[in-house]
């Protein structure tokens, strides 16, 4: 995998794995929600669960150091344990200190859950890029780090030291990195972008786009790149990447324009040409067509802090487990 490219589409889409919770139980448990996020995490620290959500044919099989990621699901139930009745579980956003107190991973269940934060751009990239529920499997051969990670986290997180909700922070990015790298390595992955940066007939030409993104490059001097011919090249492009390359070029041009105003005071005139339009006129007019607004609303509205319209969020309360029938 060429991963300078994919760490540079982390930041642009501003990728970030946010550990929003977790829990360890002893016996037979369940817990269930809806979800509102448009991508959710669920890591299996210890022990075992099953895990159901919509759009799946049966639960899935969750083992210590699988972790599930879930892509505009709208409800999940998770369960554990043999026997009956089961406790329902309320994933706590603590998940410090003394709740982990006591757990004793060769017996009990641990689960962090968490979120994945993207920006507009990045929700539609991975929406492309991911099943509806990506299992990544701990006894995969390129997993190894993952499990790491999970260690990691549940020992920074029953040590409750100072800093602990900083270094959860950064496992939690690093966790969805290494659980998505685990799952290219695993699965054949649906035509997107994800896709495009593993394939290595398409790696020369993805390499000058990405290096020189404002370069003049046609379909024949792609192809040239990636040693095929210019008709082998397109249809091979649009299987892997899910687009045209002119048209994954396009979008990628407008990823480096969003960071561009975001981040800096560049004059879009000056951006147009850094990004091979040939006029400002023609960048404003694609940049609106694929953002929705032109370049100086974007960053206008950003530099004033006002976000676009979102669903609400249900805010999790603080949780321990209890006795509730399961509904």
């Amino acid at each position: 995998m060429e991963s300078d490219h994919l760490s540079e589409v982390f930041d642009l889409v501003e990728v970030r794995g946010v550990v929003s919770g977790g829990f360890a139980v002893r016996g037979p448990w369940f817990t269930e929600a809806d979800v509102t996020e448009a991508m959710k995490f669920t890591a299996m620290v210890a022990g075992r669960a099953r895990l159901d959500a919509d759009g799946l044919d049966e639960p899935i099989e969750l083992e210590a150091g699988d972790v599930a990621i879930m892509n505009g699901r709208s409800w999940l139930r998770a369960e554990g344990g043999t026997g009956a009745p089961r406790r329902w579980v309320e994933p706590d956003p603590r998940f410090v200190g003394a709740a982990l107190g006591e757990v004793d991973r060769s017996v009990d269940d641990v689960v962090i859950g968490g979120r994945i934060e993207l920006n507009a751009a990045g929700r539609t990239l991975l929406a492309h890029a991911l099943p509806p529920v990506a299992h990544v499997r701990a006894s995969a051969a390129n997993a190894g780090h993952v499990q790491d990670l999970l260690d990691r986290m549940f020992e920074e997180g029953s040590r409750g030291r100072a800093g602990s909700a900083f270094a959860l922070r950064q496992y939690g990015q690093l966790l969805l990195l290494e659980a998505v790298r685990a799952y290219v390595g695993q699965a054949e992955l649906p035509p997107g972008w994800l896709r495009a940066l593993t394939d290595e007939r398409l790696g020369p030409a993805l390499a000058l786009m990405h290096g020189e993104p404002g370069g003049p490059w046609g379909l024949d001097a792609l192809a040239k790149a990636a040693a095929m011919s210019r008709t082998s090249f397109a249809e091979r492009f649009r299987a892997v990447a899910g687009v045209p390359p002119l048209t994954y070029l396009h979008r990628w041009r407008i990823l480096l324009a969003q960071r561009a105003l975001r981040d800096g005071d560049v004059r879009v005139g000056a951006l147009a040409a850094e990004l091979g339009y040939g006029s400002e006129s023609a960048f404003s007019t694609a940049f609106k067509r694929e953002v929705g607004e032109s370049p100086l609303k974007y960053r206008r509205r950003l530099r004033d802090g006002v976000a676009p319209m979102r669903r609400g969020q249900r805010r999790v309360g603080s949780g321990a487990v209890s006795e509730r029938a399961p509904r």
